[in-house]
């Protein structure tokens, strides 16, 4: 119980509001959809999401007892199981959302690529805390964790997940820059990469019909979505700003949506925001953001505040976790940047995602834990 009472309360409480939120968004934008789309009753996704919090919920909530450094070997026999999952999801995974990306597990459908970057951002911890702790000089070794990262980033592109790819790789280069000896080094890694980055540019640009599908190379046509009606990415935006259109200063009320009736084909997942701003309206779409502010800040805080290497680099995978998705999430819904069909934190639906989110915001509580701990057991030396 004591752990309990050293927690960070604005992320306790943030988090309560956010999942009851989600959850009562998610209710009334999926209501048309699952009874149109996928003949299920109107609370399916409720439901489901309820468990998923669930479930995230009981597995964070023993990770909250645990010390990060008891974790031993466990973050690198996870990276080997996962990888090992998402070949098999390659070859027998179901497909939905134009991707194979899920492992049926009874009633439920687990996502691998979600909790690779879970365990990405918990292996890179460890790893390069260990680096750091031995004082390692061998720059090749700094490049393990990167190399991992580019093995399931393309394990998870050939799911068809293009984002999740994209997020994965993203995170992986914002931490490796971020460790110590490697910003020591920054400018001789600079150097060291300007040849491969241009030799691998053009690889891309010269064969990018080969690498990206028409589809996927149609995402890149963002702007002036609604002059694209006819085109996938065109009329979801468009969609979008109808709904948003709709919603004005204090929304058209819970429930009362027009766009969730299939005019947005995700309106409970990517496209949940659209629907949360035409119902509650622009002034609660502004304080979502604001909440998102206010939880980046607390990781960047916790982070910088962690005497441990280790729960330094995890932290702040946190942060650029929760900033690619909301960057990315809310630049597509906008029309600010390419369409890549990632959640929002919190808000849209997605079991393996969800779970994922939860379960990061435990070993953050657990983090402020430990930090609290080491600066008291530091002020006893003191004494």
């Amino acid at each position: 119980m004591k752990n309990i009472k050293n927690i960070d309360k604005t992320i306790f409480i943030l988090t309560i509001l956010f999942c009851i939120f989600g959850c009562v968004m998610i209710l009334s934008a999926s209501s048309a959809s699952t009874l149109l789309r996928y003949n299920k009753p109107s609370f399916h996704f409720f439901i489901r999401q309820i468990v998923a919090i669930g479930i995230g919920t009981f597995i964070g909530f023993f990770l909250l007892f645990i010390s990060i450094r008891k974790y031993y070997l466990f973050p690198y026999l996870l990276v080997g199981i996962i990888i090992v999952l998402l070949i098999y999801v390659l070859y027998a995974g179901k497909v939905g959302g134009n991707a194979r990306s899920w492992i049926p597990i009874g009633i439920f459908n687990f996502q691998p690529s979600e909790a690779a970057k879970t365990i990405q951002i918990i292996f890179m911890g460890f790893f390069y805390h260990f680096l750091h702790k031995n004082k390692c000089k061998k720059m090749f070794l700094y490049f393990i964790p990167v190399v991992v990262g580019l093995i399931m980033a393309y394990l998870i592109y050939l799911e068809s997940d293009f984002g999740g790819a994209f997020m994965l790789m993203g995170i992986t280069m914002m931490v490796f820059i971020s460790v110590p000896y490697i910003w020591k080094n920054r400018w001789k890694l600079i150097k060291a990469s300007i040849i491969p980055i241009l030799l691998i540019g053009i690889v891309f640009i010269t064969n990018k019909e080969k690498i990206l599908s028409n589809k996927k190379l149609q995402r890149f046509n963002y702007k002036n979505p609604c002059q694209r009606y006819d085109e996938e990415t065109g009329y979801q935006v468009c969609n979008g700003f109808i709904a948003i259109s709709n919603g004005g200063l204090f929304g058209v009320g819970l429930g009362k949506s027009s766009q969730k009736f299939l005019y947005l084909p995700e309106s409970h997942t990517d496209f949940i925001f659209p629907i949360i701003v035409e119902e509650t309206g622009v002034l609660v779409g502004i304080l979502i953001i604001i909440g998102y502010f206010i939880y980046l800040y607390k990781f960047i805080k916790i982070s910088k505040e962690s005497l441990s290497l280790r729960n330094r680099i995890i932290a702040y995978g946190v942060f650029w976790y929760f900033a690619f998705h909301i960057i990315i999430n809310l630049g597509g819904v906008l029309a600010l940047i390419p369409l890549t069909g990632v959640p929002l934190p919190l808000l849209s639906y997605g079991g393996s995602f969800t779970m994922n989110v939860i379960i990061l915001l435990f070993i953050i509580q657990r983090i402020v834990i430990e930090n609290k701990k080491m600066r008291l057991n530091k002020a006893i030396d003191k004494i």
